[in-house]
């Protein structure tokens, strides 16, 4: 009985039931006097004439009550007949889809519906298909996380093991530049055990943060005045400006984090002589920072794709990091109830991340 086909096939067989007898006590209630309304003589109001009378309008009844019931019979049978083929081609689509959902389940990600011809049927294979669609991309992050952490393990590991093994075979010297060395390496790979680990916390969104109501341009005030000296060195201008009464409550540690990833890797895309501008701005319960570079730029397929871990634009400069920089930092911006998002003209004009935050109320203590 939870059949679907089961039941598709009843209720058709409901509304013809349905049908069969309301059509049969409205004929056998009229029926008869319409007779004797329209037959002259059969009824009170004429003389009696031959062949006429209440037998006469007994028969007539009779007759079409029985007409009735074999109309009624026939109704049903044939409209069993008709569910049950249109049931079926109801549900042949649907069984086409839970075949395909079992071989998804399966890890077969690749696989899609044909789009049936009813629009609610096409709409559930669309959804389905977009289903695949995103498993198989995360499929392939996943594969592409285990190869780029196995790749990013790989090298230090390499540097770490030749050292130990030169020292023990007497080859390396164990002096105290060759031991910075290996714990240079060894640093590396706690990074990217760091990294991680707050990656993963970040997607899981168990990201803990120790908020106090702090000015955002001290924040990234902070922040620039650690980075000033690499600007320097490579001969890029490194620039801040805004309202120091836009306060925010966050964690001031991560939030730094989130600035400093920003403006490390504006300074790695843009090149000597360009420049990199951050900006505080606040209103309508919203404080923004932007970080502005005169650099390579993304293109519009990338500006979503960079905030996936691992992924490195075409024309980005991919050095020096692991990575996940940016997917950590939207992450920790999406934990403080705001946003980080990418804009940027294409290839060659820059490109622009605005990090939002719900803005606390002005004159709270900055930290």
């Amino acid at each position: 009985m939870n059949r679907l086909v089961v039941r598709l096939v009843l209720s058709h067989l409901l509304v013809v039931a349905v049908g069969a007898v309301v059509t049969f006590v409205v004929v056998r209630q009229l029926a008869p006097v319409l007779f004797e309304d329209r037959v002259p003589g059969s009824g009170a109001g004429g003389g009696p004439r031959p062949g006429s009378g209440p037998g006469l309008r007994q028969t007539v009844a009779d007759s079409v009550t029985a007409a009735l019931l074999v109309g009624a019979a026939v109704g049903i049978t044939v409209g069993a007949i008709v569910g049950l083929f249109a049931a079926r081609g109801l549900l042949r689509p649907l069984e086409r889809v839970r075949a395909a959902t079992r071989r998804l389940a399966d890890g077969n990600y690749g696989e899609r519906v044909a789009t049936p011809a009813e629009v609610e049927l096409a709409a559930l294979a669309d959804d389905v298909n977009h289903l695949a669609s995103a498993l198989e991309a995360t499929e392939q992050r996943r594969m592409r996380l285990i190869g780029e952490v196995a790749h990013e393990m790989r090298t230090p590991l390499t540097v770490i093991e030749g050292y130990t093994e030169g020292m023990v075979d007497g080859v390396i010297e164990a002096t105290p530049a060759q031991l910075a060395q290996i714990g240079d390496e060894v640093r590396r790979l706690r990074r990217l055990s760091e990294d991680l680990s707050a990656l993963s916390r970040a997607e899981e969104g168990r990201i803990e943060l120790e908020t106090a109501t702090v000015s955002l341009l001290a924040l990234a005030d902070a922040v620039v005045a650690r980075l000033r000296p690499q600007a320097e060195a490579q001969d890029t201008a490194l620039d801040l400006t805004g309202d120091p009464g836009v306060m925010i409550d966050a964690d001031a540690g991560r939030i730094g984090q989130v600035v400093t990833n920003l403006v490390g890797n504006a300074l790695r895309a843009t090149a000597p002589g360009g420049r990199v501008e951050l900006s505080v701005s606040g209103g309508d319960g919203t404080a923004r920072l932007e970080v502005t570079d005169t650099g390579v730029g993304l293109q519009p397929g990338d500006l979503e794709r960079v905030f996936e871990r691992f992924y490195r634009a075409p024309n980005s400069s991919g050095g020096g990091g692991s990575g996940i920089g940016l997917t950590i930092a939207r992450g920790i911006m999406r934990a403080h109830g705001g946003d980080l998002v990418a804009t940027s003209p294409g290839a060659g004009g820059g490109a622009t991340f605005t990090a939002t935050f719900p803005q606390a109320a002005r004159g709270g203590a900055a930290a």
